[in-house]
C-alpha cells in the first residue's frame, strides 16, 4: 500500500512539473508571438505614413511639372517636345528643385507609349520595355500603385546593425495627370511618373523598435525560463528530500512495530523464563553451598550451572526493561552524586585491570530525573567504557552546565566507533560482542528519552569514544 501511495505521489508529481513545462513553453512561445505581432504592426504602419508621404510627393511633383513646366511650355511652344534640349533641361530643373530636399533616388516619366521620356539618370531617356504591367495598369486605372525593394530580408535587417543606404526602398508610380487650366481638359492622365525613394534610415528606426521589442521579449522569456527551471528543481529537491525522509519514517515505523511485537512476545516469555530460572539459580546455590570439597566435578558444574543462570537471569532482565519500560518517578537529582556511587562501586575492579577514573565534575547541578534509570545509564556507559579500553586505559567522566540543561560526558582512550558502525550501536539487538544481548544501548536511550533528554555517540578527535547525554535543567520535579 505504502509503494502504491509513493508510486502515485511520484506520478503526480511528474504531472506537475509536465504542466510546468507546458505552461513554460506556452508562456514563450505566446511572449514570442506578441512580439513578432507588434513588430509587424509597427513595421506595417511605418510603411503605410512612408506610401503616404510618396503620395504627397508624387502629387507635389505633379503639381509642380503641371504648374511649371507644361502650362509655360505649351504656351510659349504651342506643343511639348522633350527632345527640345531647352525643354528637357527646363523639365530637369523643375524636378531636382522639388525632389532635391528629399531622399528620392530616381524620377522617371514614361510615355502613354511606355518610352521613358525624361529620367534623372539621362542613359535611361528613350528606353522602353522597362515598365510592363505594372505602369500599364497604371495607366489604364488611373490609381497609383506602391512597391517595396528590399536588397534584404527582414530577419537579415534586425541582424544587420550597419545597414547600408538603399538597402530598402519604395516605389510608388503615379498617373501625371493635367490640372484646372483654361487650354487643358483637367485630370487628362499624360504619362506615369516613377519615383524610388530611400527610406533605409526610416526603415532602420522600426528595425531598431523590432529589435528592442524581439530582445526585450527573449530575455524575459529566458529569465522566465530560468525562475521556473529552478523552481523545478528546488521542488524536485525537496520531493525527494520529503520522500527520504518518509522513507526513513516508514522503516523506522516498521522497525518500532516489529520491536513492540518482540517486545510483547519477550514480555510474555521472559515471565515464564524468570520463575523455573529462580528457582533453578536458588537450588543451584544451595547445592553448591552444601557440597565439600571431595566432589570437585560436581561443584564445578553446579559452579557453572550457579553463574549461567545468574547470566540468563540478567539477558531477561534487559529484555522486561526494553520491552517494557518502567513508569519513572521524577525528583531532583545531583548527578556527580550517582557518578561518585558508580565510581565507588567500580573502583577496585579499575584498578584490577589498570583502568584509570577521571573525574571532572563539581557538584551542586540539579536535574530532574528517576534515580534508579540514571544510575543504570549511567553504570552501562561507564560498563562499557571499561569493556573498551581492557587494561592500561583512562575512562573520563564530566558534567557540562549548558543552555537549558546539563551534558553527562563519558569517554575512553580505547578504539572508539568504527564509520560502519557509530549509526548501529543504538539499535536493538546490534552488538560487536560474542555474548550479549545488544540492548544495552538501547536501553539507556530509552532512559534518556523518557527524561526528554538527548543521546549522541561519538568519537574524541584524539580517538576513543565519547557518549554525551544532555538532561534538561531542573524546573518542577
Amino acid at each position: 500500500m505504502d509503494q502504491n501511495n509513493q508510486d502515485a505521489q511520484i506520478k503526480s508529481f511528474q504531472l506537475v512539473k509536465l504542466l510546468s513545462w507546458t505552461l513554460l513553453v506556452v508562456i514563450i512561445a505566446s511572449s514570442l508571438g506578441l512580439s513578432v505581432f507588434l513588430a509587424k504592426h509597427a513595421d506595417e504602419t511605418l510603411l503605410e505614413k512612408q506610401k503616404e508621404f510618396a503620395l504627397l510627393q508624387a502629387e507635389n511633383l505633379n503639381h509642380q511639372i503641371y504648374r511649371r513646366f507644361i502650362l509655360p511650355t505649351i504656351i510659349g511652344y504651342g506643343s511639348i517636345g522633350l527632345k527640345n534640349k531647352e525643354q528637357m533641361d527646363r523639365l530637369d530643373q523643375v524636378v531636382r528643385s522639388t525632389v532635391h530636399s528629399f531622399k528620392v533616388n530616381e524620377v522617371r516619366i514614361y510615355d502613354p507609349s511606355l518610352i521613358i521620356s525624361y529620367s534623372t539618370d539621362a542613359e535611361m531617356i528613350g528606353r522602353d520595355n522597362l515598365g510592363g504591367e505594372f505602369i500599364k495598369k497604371v495607366l489604364d486605372s488611373g490609381e497609383p500603385k506602391y512597391e517595396f525593394i528590399s536588397k534584404k530580408s527582414t530577419l537579415g535587417m534586425i541582424f544587420d546593425f550597419n545597414m547600408r543606404p538603399g538597402t530598402m526602398q519604395l516605389k510608388i508610380v503615379y498617373p501625371l495627370r493635367s490640372e484646372k487650366s483654361l487650354k487643358i481638359e483637367e485630370n487628362v492622365i499624360m504619362g506615369v511618373m516613377v519615383l524610388t525613394q530611400d527610406i533605409t534610415e526610416d526603415y532602420q528606426s522600426v528595425i531598431n523598435f523590432e529589435r528592442l521589442i524581439l530582445f526585450t521579449s527573449s530575455f524575459a522569456a529566458l529569465i522566465l525560463f530560468a525562475t521556473i527551471m529552478a523552481i523545478i528543481r528546488r521542488a524536485d529537491i525537496i520531493n525527494a528530500q520529503r520522500m527520504k525522509e518518509r522513507q526513513a519514517f516508514e522503516r523506522e515505523l516498521n522497525q518500532s512495530e516489529k520491536l513492540a511485537s518482540i517486545g510483547r512476545m519477550v514480555s510474555g516469555v521472559a515471565h515464564e523464563i524468570r520463575n523455573p530460572l529462580g528457582i533453578i539459580q536458588s537450588s543451584s546455590e544451595l547445592l553448591l553451598k552444601r557440597m565439600n570439597d571431595n566432589d570437585p566435578v560436581n561443584t564445578k558444574i553446579l559452579g557453572a550451572i550457579y553463574e549461567e543462570c545468574k547470566r540468563l537471569s540478567r539477558t531477561v532482565s534487559d529484555f522486561l526493561d526494553y520491552a517494557r519500560p518502567r513508569k519513572i518517578s521524577l525528583v531532583a537529582i545531583d548527578p556527580a552524586d550517582l557518578l561518585d556511587k558508580i565510581y565507588m562501586f567500580l573502583e577496585s575492579s579499575c584498578k584490577g585491570d589498570n583502568i584509570e577514573l577521571v573525574r571532572n565534575y563539581t557538584r551542586g547541578h540539579k536535574v530532574c530525573g528517576d534515580e534508579d534509570l540514571l544510575y543504570r545509564a549511567f553504570y552501562n556507559l561507564i560498563g562499557n567504557a571499561m569493556q573498551a579500553v581492557k587494561s592500561e586505559g583512562k575512562i573520563f567522566i564530566s558534567l557540562d552546565a549548558v543552555e537549558n540543561g546539563l551534558n553527562v560526558i563519558i569517554s575512553d582512550t580505547g578504539k572508539g566507533f568504527s564509520p560502519e558502525i557509530i549509526d548501529k550501536v543504538k539499535d536493538p539487538f546490534f552488538t560487536t560482542k560474542d555474548s550479549g544481548t545488544g540492548l544495552g544501548l538501547a536501553i539507556v536511550s530509552n532512559i534518556v528519552e523518557s527524561h526528554n533528554g538527548k543521546f549522541t555517540i561519538g568519537n574524541n578527535p584524539e580517538g576513543g569514544a565519547r557518549i554525551t547525554i544532555f538532561l534538561p535543567e531542573k524546573k518542577d520535579c
